[in-house]
């Protein structure tokens, strides 16, 4: 067998045990259509090359790919190069700093290899696509690892965190996940000094430190029914609650979680809950729904509501021409 022929078929080898966790010595045998021998062979080829392919114990036995000192070349077949192309190219404007650079430099790598028909059919999906951003908040992406390893490995986190006052305050968490909206990350974690669960926004985080304290993980809400509930509520003046004559699933297509809450209700209708530091802008929004609404709480949303009914009846009054249907 030539080397070509050697070489071809051991990055094969290298995709396949990209592809999924774990293969019989069997089963790659039968993708790479060599003998059992031969994929000892080429496992030890790799080995020598420095990649970690580990054997795994048990029935059968087989193999899988570790982490080693250094990333191995991926190996992507047409639907995964596109994929992975298209996500980097929105990456770029994504709310991590410094993510867009590099998701910039790792898509010049991508493109300079990729074959030319891909290379189209990724630039028709990119040149067809527009991407609506508002004005969102960077998160440096050492503060995303440094919280990341803390919830994994339940280490708890000193931070300074802005309080009502002036100037910043230093909080101790247990950090437990974090949420991300789109446009904000936020970290759902036990307050250490407050003795209760506490959500922070990411972008206010100064001087972020894992400390050597160890903690056991205590019994915790749903981080993201969480983070939505203070999100939605907590930093408003008015707290709204409304029944909208619609199902919860389809409600929620046109309300946000980061701009209100959807609950299961009855007989088709729903909840909603949604904050705001206004109660003419609370009536406005509920006024562009298109369902019908029935207020809740406050009992004064009532009377914006009716303020509003007023404006726009007024304007309609003058503004539109006689129906001489």
């Amino acid at each position: 067998m030539t080397v070509e022929a050697t070489t071809e078929r051991v990055l094969r080898l290298l995709a396949l045990l990209q592809r999924r966790p774990s293969w019989t010595a069997a089963e790659l045998a039968v993708e790479l259509g060599v003998t059992g021998r031969c994929v000892r062979r080429d496992v030890q080829r790799l080995r020598t090359l420095g990649y970690p392919v580990h054997a795994v114990s048990g029935v059968g036995g087989g193999y899988q790919l570790g982490a080693g000192t250094r990333l191995p070349p991926l190996l992507l077949d047409d639907e995964e190069a596109i994929a992975t192309a298209v996500s980097l190219r929105l990456a770029s404007g994504g709310t991590v700093a410094g993510a867009g650079e590099a998701a910039l430099r790792a898509l010049a790598k991508l493109d300079q290899v990729m074959p030319s028909r891909l290379r189209a059919e990724v630039r028709a999906v990119h040149g067809a696509t527009d991407t609506l951003i508002g004005p969102v908040a960077e998160i440096d992406a050492e503060l995303l690892v440094t919280l990341a390893r803390a919830c994994r490995d339940g280490v708890r986190v000193r931070f300074d965190y802005p309080g009502r006052g002036a100037g910043g305050q230093q909080r101790t968490v247990e950090p437990i996940r974090m949420v991300t909206t789109g446009r904000r990350w936020y970290l759902m974690a036990w307050d250490v000094d407050r003795d209760d669960w506490r959500t922070f926004r990411l972008d206010r985080m100064r001087a972020a430190v894992p400390t050597t304290w160890r903690f056991r993980a205590r019994e915790h809400p749903d981080p993201v029914a969480f983070v939505q509930r203070a999100v939605t509520g907590a930093p408003y003046r008015y707290l709204a609650r409304v029944r909208v004559h619609a199902p919860a699933a389809q409600l929620r297509v046109v309300v946000p979680p980061q701009v209100g809450r959807v609950e299961d209700d009855r007989d088709g209708w729903s909840v909603l809950v949604l904050g705001g530091d206004s109660l003419d802008w609370l009536a406005a929004h509920l006024a562009r729904l298109s369902y019908e609404v029935e207020v809740l709480e406050p009992a004064e949303l009532r009377e914006a509501a009716g303020r509003l009914a007023r404006r726009l009846a007024a304007l309609a009054g003058a503004t539109s021409e006689p129906d001489t249907r």
